[in-house]
């Protein structure tokens, strides 16, 4: 039977067609079933879990905390070195974001003051000792890392506060989701300062360059649904070594919404020292 060219050429077509919409169906079919995979291994994750609390943690403050006053006490590794417990009397605020600090403890600290807030005084806190020779030299306006500001701590102070730390914590585990070799436990029923907690413990057990812990634990108030303390360590240096304490952060005394304003945030307040009183 002849078949004309136009009509050969329409056959050709029409098996084409056939073909290519055949191979795209199995093609899609697949990519669904890795992304199924995929999903199904990220979902077991023992991390998961945990990003799911931080999230929802994130998403509470954001909905429902304006501000919030506390003592922060924390530990950190500098330099090597491990500092004795620091005492704060701290405000935060969220929009704009602004910190300020006094120092209770140890004496050395004891009356620096400190304040931070995002988009004034040039981007740089403003901070005066409170005792000696340096007290002298009254209010430095610095850069937030700059070596001075930076000096005996281990973080900024525009990474302060609870929902700096949740951020944190999230950025972590979303960088160790790529891994696996991590352990999570909970442990129920923690009191910090007298409140129920939930501990939810990270482990790593071999030391990696991925890794930035050996172990993480952060601190989760039942009722408030944020974390009061955080700590992490490092792997034990010798063999039947105890881990080693890197950081440790644990807010006590939280007040939340004070409906604190732009004065408490301002070196002029008459409560504060950063400028001298006229005699």
């Amino acid at each position: 039977m002849m078949v004309s060219v136009g009509r050969f050429r329409g056959l050709v077509l029409f098996a084409l067609q056939t073909a290519l919409l055949s191979g795209l169906m199995t093609s899609l079919v697949l990519a669904q079933e890795v992304e199924n995979i995929e999903v199904e291994n990220i979902e077991e994750h023992p991390l998961v879990p945990v990003l799911k609390i931080a999230e929802a943690g994130l998403k509470n403050i954001d909905a429902n905390i304006v501000d919030y006053s506390a003592t922060l006490i924390k530990r950190e590794r500098v330099k090597g070195r491990l500092t004795p417990n620091q005492y704060l009397y701290i405000k935060v605020r969220h929009k704009p974001f602004s910190v300020y600090t006094v120092f209770l403890g140890p004496e050395e600290f004891k009356g620096r003051e400190v304040i931070y807030v995002e988009g004034q005084n040039g981007g740089k806190l403003l901070a005066h000792e409170g005792r000696g020779w340096k007290a002298r030299i009254g209010m430095v306006a610095l850069k937030p890392d700059s070596p001075l500001a930076m000096e005996g701590q281990r973080y900024p102070i525009t990474m302060m506060g609870m929902r700096m730390l949740t951020q944190r914590l999230m950025e972590v585990g979303q960088e160790d989701l790529r891994f696996d070799e991590v352990e999570v436990k909970n442990h129920e029923g923690v009191k910090i300062n007298g409140r129920n907690s939930t501990c939810v413990e990270a482990i790593h057990p071999v030391p990696r360059k991925h890794f930035r812990y050996h172990r993480a634990r952060v601190f989760i108030d039942d009722e408030w649904q944020m974390p009061v303390r955080f700590e992490a360590f490092l792997w034990p240096l010798k063999k039947d070594g105890k881990p080693v304490l890197v950081e440790q952060y644990t807010y006590v005394n939280v007040k939340f919404n004070n409906g604190f304003t732009d004065k408490d945030f301002d070196p002029q307040n008459e409560k504060y020292k950063f400028v001298k009183k006229k005699r």
